[in-house]
Formats: structure tokens, sequence, C-alpha cells
């Protein structure tokens, strides 16, 4: 009832009495006063006059469950939220809850992360309230073989809710990383269970730097936050994560049933292709028992990516296999 309350009060500028709260949700006013706060107590700022009601005022960075829900404007996917405060990884506990029977679509989100995960097994800085932290469960009908393919549609998904909420350009670096400036913003990380003709779950991982200040030194150079970038150009704030979050579920799951009707991305290709960092440029591409030097020519409707060699062959190069990197570093 916390999250119905908080909807009916950030739907209108106005007062909304709490006789009608009572009549809407059949309870007491001493209910809806401890509702109240409890929401007063989570960071937002609720204005109460007699005789009026309750208006919802100027809204902090808050980020719970209850606020996550409120702002929810998919059909399905996250409308199931398990919201931590600190977490060890949001995909370590996410895969937990898909063991335990959650629903698809269910989402895991957490303030903090003490042990996140990145790819190829690597570490992801994880300070409190400093990004996004978040986890997807996916219960597929497709076969295994197109599993990769949501890593792509959950970037362009990033990219267009950053895109919507900061201005910035941004661009995807195949097939996993958002970047800004030739720097990394986001990073995706998808895990899977199932059999060789059957998936179990999928779980995507992202991570979006919002407010991070600082880097470790081995990532400082091509590491950036949304905070940081949204300076460069003069704008004062960057968006509250709780209101990333629901962009970013909105366009995923506008992509994500286009995927699941059509088992391809060739409905996104495009669009895709408008984003990618390499598109037409030489790129390297590292992790083969040789690897090469060609001209990315972008995706293709498996996802895979198109990269023309010296040789004047096409090789089509599947995400997880090898790495990608601009001719002269990481883009």
């Amino acid at each position: 009832m916390k999250t119905e309350i908080l909807s009916m009060l950030r739907s209108t500028s106005d007062y909304v009495s709490g006789q009608s709260i009572c009549k809407k949700f059949g309870v007491s006013r001493t209910a809806v006063w401890k509702i109240i706060n409890q929401l007063k107590e989570e960071g937002y700022e609720i204005e109460a006059v007699q005789k009026k009601g309750y208006r919802l005022l100027e809204i902090g960075e808050v980020i719970s469950e209850s606020e996550l829900k409120s702002r929810m404007k998919t059909k399905w996917l996250a409308r199931e939220i398990y919201y931590y405060d600190e977490i060890d990884s949001t995909n370590t506990r996410a895969k937990q809850h898909a063991e335990e029977g959650c629903p698809q679509g269910a989402l895991v989100v957490s303030n903090m992360q003490k042990a996140g995960k990145g790819s190829r097994g690597r570490g992801w800085q994880s300070p409190s309230g400093a990004a996004v932290y978040m986890s997807l469960v996916l219960r597929p009908k497709f076969l295994p073989n197109k599993a990769s393919m949501v890593t792509l549609i959950m970037a362009l998904a990033v990219v267009k809710a950053i895109k919507e909420t900061t201005e910035l350009s941004c661009q995807i670096k195949w097939p996993n990383d958002v970047i800004i400036n030739k720097r990394k913003v986001c990073g995706i990380l998808t895990e899977m269970s199932g059999e060789q003709d059957y998936i179990q779950y999928i779980v995507i991982g992202v991570g979006i730097n919002v407010k991070e200040q600082t880097f470790p030194d081995d990532i400082r150079q091509k590491a950036t936050s949304l905070e940081e970038e949204v300076r460069e150009i003069n704008r004062k704030e960057v968006p509250k994560r709780a209101y990333l979050i629901e962009r970013t579920m909105y366009y995923f799951e506008e992509y994500y049933e286009l995927f699941e009707e059509k088992e391809s991305l060739a409905f996104l290709k495009e669009e895709y292709n408008q984003y990618l960092v390499n598109k037409e440029k030489e790129v390297k591409v590292l992790g083969t028992s040789y690897g090469y030097t060609g001209i990315c020519h972008g995706i293709n409707e498996n996802g895979e990516l198109l990269v023309e060699t010296e040789k004047n062959t096409l090789e089509k190069v599947c995400s997880g296999e090898v790495s990608v990197r601009g001719i002269y570093g990481y883009v």
C-alpha cells in the first residue's frame, strides 16, 4: 500500500486528502499517517495541511522498493522488485531469486555492492549511492544460442535512457559497454543457466556510473560518470537513479518484446549501428588464436560484429569469444 499511496501523491501537484486515501484502500487515518511517516523517513518531503491533506514536495535522491515501483511504467517488466541497501552482487542475488522461482522480469536493485561483478571475472567498483546497480531476471523461450543478444538490447536501452534523462551523447562499445566521450559509463554482464536446448533463466546485470568521482588508477583514463560528463556541458544535476532505472526498464521491455516475437535483431540493427562507436573504423580483434585487425561494419541480425579483414574477408565476431578494441586503445 505504501507504493500505491506514493503513486497517488506523485500523480498530482495538489493535495491528496487523507479521507480519499482511506476510502481508496479501506484503511484508517492512523494507518495512512503511519505510512506517510515511513515515506518521510525514507527521504520524501511531504507537506501535511489540516483539512487539505498531503502533498509531495521536492523529491531528493531516494532509491527504495516503493520509489522504484511507483515510477515504473512498464507492462510486466520490473513489477517484482527486490531492493537492498547493501549486497554482495546484484547478479549473485538475482540468480538466487531465479533459482527460488521468481517471475520473469524480476529486478534486483542495490544502493551498494560489496563484491560487484564485471566481465571476464573482473571486480566492479560499487560504492554506496554512486551508481545504478541492478540485475534483471528473464525466463525466455528462445534457445540458448540467442541469449547473448539480450546484452545488445540492454546496451541500447541504457543509451536511450541516458540520452533522454541527460541529453548526453552516448555510444556503444560492442557488446557490453556504454561510453561517453570515449570513456566507459556503463557495463553490462549477462549470465545464463540452462541446458543445451533450454534456458532456465538469464540474469542481466547493469552498472551505470552516476555520481562516481574517483576511479582506481588502472581504469581512471577510460572510465567516467554521468555527473562528470553533465558538468562539462554546464547542466547542474544528474538524473535521479530511480528515474534512470525506470527509463532503462521501459526501453528494454519495448525492445525485448519485439525480440521475443522475432528472435532476431534485424528490427533494431540499424538503430544499434548508429550508436556503435567503432562503426566503419579500424579495430583489433583479440582473444582468438591469432588476432587480427580490420574495419568494423556494425552488427548483423544475430548480434555478431562484422569485421572486414585486411585480406578482404568478412569475419562474424561472436560476443564472449573475443575482445574488440580500437586500434589505438580502449575504443
